[in-house]
């Protein structure tokens, strides 16, 4: 059988941040998209896309808070499950469109987390609409939110982004890739799940980091390739300082120190080298952090494209 690339895509890449996410918007982005997959299958590759949501469920965040009453707000693991409906109906016809009808299978999907993550304990990401004063402390008392001050412009509802655990579908990601399909897994990272004391998943209102996600179904695949793409097409170090240099073969010890010293920040691009080292140090597979027209060529160990991250004895002397 083909080799497995699990591919990551930012929400922000189907809706940028100069859009306002219409219907139209989000199916231009996607067919890009579509294209950088059928290059990846033309290469001889299986293919699995792990979409972001951010965008859009901020957007179902404020219709939920409109103010109309006749229609009940819903929690925030329905709002995934809807974006993951919504992009992956998207992306599936926009693979479809290029590679013919029935190539791509979009499966709603479900990760597990622990409640006692410590990141339960510090809720910090910050979701939908913007609040005023007055309005977020009446939030906080009357649906139990946590409600934070955010770059100065009002008050948001902000949850906690817990560890991805098992992922559910993952037999069903591997039965459908077996079946030569392209399949969009894990959007948003996944609806967040956990097993209470009668072994039924209940939904959680919480973020998960869809690279890290990513990552760990990568791992539960067995997959050789983790693509995580960005806005840029390779890597730096030491960003914005006169020593700044790109980075693109990297053994995954070197990696790590490079996260440990702060090269990565958490809001940049911090999760995107931390969940390509997990998969790298779990899987002993390749990472690859590049943009979209990329993903091909940065998988060349020949090339000088885009970041690779790899087992450290890959880069050792014989």
């Amino acid at each position: 059988m083909s080799r497995i690339a699990v591919v990551a895509v930012g929400g922000n890449a189907l809706t940028r941040q100069d859009q306002q996410g219409t219907a139209e918007e989000i199916e231009t982005n996607a067919a890009q998209m579509a294209t950088a997959v059928s290059a990846l299958l033309d290469a001889g590759w299986r293919v699995v896309v792990v979409h972001g949501n951010g965008p859009q469920v901020g957007n179902l965040s404020i219709q939920q808070e409109s103010g109309v009453d006749m229609v009940p707000p819903q929690p925030l693991y329905s709002l995934s499950a809807m974006s993951q409906g919504q992009l992956g109906s998207i992306l599936v016809r926009a693979i479809n469109d290029q590679r013919g009808p029935g190539t791509a299978v979009a499966v709603v999907s479900h990760m597990v987390v622990d409640l006692q993550d410590a990141a339960f304990n510090q809720p910090s990401k910050p979701i939908g609409p913007f609040f005023p004063a007055d309005v977020a402390a009446q939030l906080g008392a009357s649906r139990g939110w946590e409600m934070a001050e955010d770059a100065g412009r009002g008050y948001r509802r902000v949850v906690p982004s817990p560890c991805p655990g098992e992922f559910l579908e993952a037999s069903a990601v591997a039965a459908l890739l077996d079946a030569g399909k392209v399949v969009l897994a894990a959007g948003g990272g996944g609806v967040a799940v956990s097993r209470d004391a009668t072994g039924h998943f209940r939904g959680v209102d919480v973020v998960i980091d869809k690279d890290s996600a990513a990552a760990r179904l990568a791992i539960s695949l067995g997959a050789q390739a983790l693509l995580l793409v960005t806005g840029v097409d390779a890597v730096s170090i030491d960003f914005g300082k006169p020593t700044e240099r790109v980075i693109h073969d990297v053994p995954v010890d070197d990696a790590r120190q490079y996260l440990a010293e702060g090269q990565f920040p958490p809001g940049s691009m911090g999760p995107k080298v931390k969940a390509a080292i997990d998969f790298v140090a779990e899987a002993d597979g390749t990472s690859v952090i590049t943009s979209a027209g990329l993903l091909v060529d940065a998988l060349d160990v020949s090339s000088t494209v885009g970041t690779r991250i790899v087992p450290t004895r890959v880069m050792s002397p014989a």
